[in-house]
């Protein structure tokens, strides 16, 4: 690591000030690079350090096989040590993942499983372990409703944030999701950031829900066709109201698709074979049973519009 007469080495930190320094790399640079620097930074990253906050949604919205999802979920939580207060995938494939994920989530706070193949059935026996969560991200999870947000209202005490954004096509054949509006008012008494977007609903179910949550401080209604946002503000005055009417793509954190920016794109996946072997010779320091076992890394250009073509949102009616 070169002269050390002078200054601390880098290989001397302490794994938690590591840990947080490798929080600002990309997932690919952390689980490829990072290890084969030295053993100690390999040792961080095979450890708890850097995943208190298991953050792989980029990656997890290019992933094409739900078992190379499954594992990649499966070996961070199993680094984390039950640790993770955050964890952020998108399309989860099926609920025995979820079902992994409660198993562990002692620490947990920070939920978002956009897009995600979970069921009412399991929210429900799930939930009860979730007791410490504050902010919770459903959107697009085509498969629950009403019975999951109770679930969750009912066992997540300290819920503060919500987000159940819909894409146009995720409500197509429902009449209404006012079911999921009540679960919500009655269920979710403390909510202050509410993201509901694209929900079929009208006026009085929103109505019902801000005069529940009384700590209400931001409502999310872009593409809410059927509310009248000039009633809520007259009504609910300290209330930041936005929408229901959009301009252009949906404006959220979340469906960051929609951006302008199209900066290269890094694909790369979990393989079976020895094509890129990381750390295949580095004195058992992946044989603690969570190795990547060899991960190929693919770069493709044009960012991520072409997979996602299909998520742009459409003009006020």
């Amino acid at each position: 690591m070169g002269d050390c007469s002078e200054h601390r080495c880098w290989d001397e930190l302490l794994p938690d000030a590591l840990g947080l320094i490798f929080r600002n790399l990309s997932l690919k640079d952390v689980l490829t690079v990072v290890p084969l620097v030295c053993k100690s930074w390999s040792r961080v990253v095979a450890g708890p350090y850097c995943w208190q906050e298991i953050d792989i949604q980029e990656w997890s919205q290019q992933q094409s096989k739900p078992d190379q999802l499954t594992r990649m979920v499966r070996m961070l939580i199993a680094r984390s040590g039950g640790s993770f207060h955050r964890i952020s995938v998108s399309g989860l494939p099926g609920d025995s993942l979820f079902a992994f994920i409660g198993d562990q989530a002692q620490s947990l706070k920070t939920l978002e499983l956009p897009r995600s193949e979970i069921s009412n059935s399991l929210v429900e026996n799930v939930a009860p372990r979730l007791c410490n969560l504050t902010f919770l991200d459903v959107s697009s999870c085509t498969k629950i409703g009403a019975r999951a947000l109770e679930a969750f209202g009912k066992h997540c005490k300290s819920l503060v944030g919500l987000r159940r954004v819909m894409h146009p096509t995720d409500v197509v054949g429902k009449a209404s999701q006012h079911d999921e509006a009540r679960a919500i008012a009655c269920n979710m008494p403390k909510l202050r950031h509410l993201e509901i977007g694209y929900m079929l609903i009208a006026t009085k179910a929103v109505d019902e829900i801000a005069s529940q949550c009384h700590e209400l401080e931001f409502l999310d209604l872009r593409g809410c066709w059927n509310v009248d946002d000039k009633f809520l503000q007259e009504r609910y005055p300290g209330l930041k109201v936005v929408g229901p009417y959009v301009d252009d793509c949906y404006e959220n954190n979340f469906w960051e698709e929609c951006s302008d920016d199209s900066d290269d794109s890094i694909y790369w996946e979990l393989m079976d074979d020895d094509y890129y072997a990381v750390g295949s010779d580095d004195e058992g320091i992946w044989d603690d049973g969570q190795g990547l076992e060899g991960l190929e890394v693919r770069f493709y250009g044009g960012g991520l519009s072409e997979s996602y073509a299909g998520f742009d949102w459409p003009p006020s009616p």
